[in-house]
């Protein structure tokens, strides 16, 4: 049996996507044949802005990722901070540099998920997700949400929760707050979930 390759390819400013991250990649990971790796964008600000607003030094286990890269694999799940909504700048320059594999539809078919943090209930916790699928439909990517497969927990209103059925999601609040058991729990269903149909998909390749 042929290899699953998943890419985790994330953004992460203050930490809590890459938390987020990693529980998506031990998710992945636990599909029997499936290989998921993690990845980080590069970064945009200078070290004097990301000195001023205190973001901690990048993951140095997790190598950055060029664009070309991607056609390596057989499925995605993005992360990245939402901003007014929408992602972060730096995975949107990411994706902006991706106009080759665009071009030739290099991941055209390939199945792909996101998820997210915001600061707050406002932040886009929807939106976020909803404005990221642009970026996979030009490349023709399959988008997968997880709909409400996550089970009861999708339906917990006793806590903070992020997330929804676009994908797994925290909450940062002013920066202080960590993403929380229940929200880590559906990034790893999130990383099984999506690898599992990435396995299946790519033992069942598309008729030409």
């Amino acid at each position: 049996m042929t290899t699953t390759k998943v890419y985790i390819v994330y953004y992460s400013l203050h930490g809590h996507v890459e938390t987020m991250a990693r529980e998506v990649q031990r998710g992945a990971n636990a599909v029997e044949g499936v290989e998921a790796t993690l990845w980080q964008v590069p970064e945009t600000l200078s070290d004097t802005i990301l000195q001023k607003v205190k973001a901690p030094s990048r993951a140095n286990d997790v190598a950055e990722i060029r664009p070309e890269q991607l056609s390596e694999a057989d499925g995605f799940l993005f992360g990245f901070p939402s901003r007014f909504g929408v992602m972060a700048s730096q995975f949107k320059a990411f994706f902006d540099a991706t106009h080759e594999l665009w071009a030739s539809q290099a991941l055209a078919g390939k199945p792909a998920g996101v998820f997210w943090s915001t600061g707050f209930y406002g932040g886009g916790q929807e939106l976020t997700a909803l404005t990221a699928i642009t970026q996979l439909v030009h490349h023709g990517m399959l988008f997968v949400p997880l709909g409400y497969t996550f089970g009861s927990g999708m339906f917990e209103i006793n806590e903070v929760k992020g997330g929804s059925a676009y994908g797994a999601g925290t909450f940062a609040a002013d920066g202080s707050r960590q993403p929380t058991e229940l929200e880590l729990q559906q990034a790893f269903y999130q990383g099984k979930y999506v690898a599992k149909i990435t396995k299946k998909l790519k033992n069942q390749p598309l008729s030409s």
